[in-house]
């Protein structure tokens, strides 16, 4: 009789535990043909994810904590209704795919909007607009992208930088050396490889380049030159099924921009010069 109870014991916590597998995988799978509001509400958390090392809208400090312009906002927004914010790193170029996976709810670094991501996800109303820059050291005398003429060029993977490169071909692709820029997993890698010759200029965000660039020992030593890529957008990236977490970010980034958070949140990170619509639209 023990060991019949033993026995029904045993059976019953591995068919638990395969129900909770396949519960796991289920939800993950189904994620990008649901809108996942009320789960994600009863579950108490957003998943949030991004490159943490794009200052600074979100990167890690030496003690290993996150920090950042986008981790500050979306802490803020999501406080209203209640809910804690998991921040996971991804690998960039891969954050449509984690997105519709179910292993992250949001993209949310910096996150440029175009038409080829436009195609798959959706993205809330834009917070804060952003500029694509040339990077180069002083010393080799680049003051405008004609002289990257046989040049080496370096950007992020899966950067909108290195879709503008591609798109506008005219502006830089044509001119550099091998008509292909070298791709990074990170801009940090990009500055390695800029400080040591290894390339000529990268193609950087404004926000990076600008945080970066005055944050290092010798900032007169880089040039930061502007071209004629459009200006972008900055929004929130989601499954384009989560209708109603479209409506309640939308509907918190304007509350942030009337109490005066968002303006708080711009001028620790970039003093005077934020450029959001939002403010200008409150």
């Amino acid at each position: 009789m023990k060991k019949k109870i033993w026995l029904c014991l045993i059976m019953l916590v591995c068919t638990v535990s395969l129900l909770s597998g396949c519960s796991g995988v289920s939800v993950g799978k189904r994620a990008n043909h649901v809108d996942n509001w009320t789960r994600i509400q009863k579950r108490g958390y957003v998943t949030v994810g991004l490159d943490d090392t794009f200052v600074p809208m979100g990167f890690r400090q030496k003690s290993g904590k996150l920090v950042g312009y986008d981790v500050d906002l979306a802490n803020a927004l999501f406080k209203l209704y209640g809910i804690k914010v998991s921040f996971q790193s991804i690998d960039w170029s891969m954050n449509a795919t984690e997105l519709n996976n179910g292993t992250i709810d949001l993209i949310w670094n910096g996150y440029s909007k175009t038409p080829e991501r436009e195609k798959k996800v959706a993205f809330s109303n834009t917070y804060l607009q952003n500029d694509q820059t040339l990077v180069s050291l002083r010393k080799d005398h680049i003051n405008s992208f004609a002289d990257m003429q046989g040049k080496t060029l370096g950007a992020q993977a899966g950067s909108s930088g290195a879709q503008d490169i591609s798109q506008y071909p005219n502006l830089l692709k044509n001119r550099i050396k091998g008509k292909s820029p070298v791709l990074y997993d990170s801009f940090t890698n990009a500055f390695i490889d800029l400080n040591a010759g290894r390339i000529q200029g990268m193609v950087i965000d404004s926000t990076y380049a600008g945080y970066y660039i005055n944050h290092e020992s010798n900032p007169k030593d880089y040039q930061i030159t502007n071209g004629k890529f459009p200006k972008e957008q900055f929004g929130v990236g989601m499954r384009k099924t989560d209708t109603t977490m479209r409506q309640k970010i939308n509907r918190g980034l304007k509350i942030l921009a009337k109490n005066g958070t968002l303006a708080k949140i711009n001028h620790k990170w970039f003093g005077d010069n934020a450029d959001s619509p939002l403010l200008n639209n409150k």
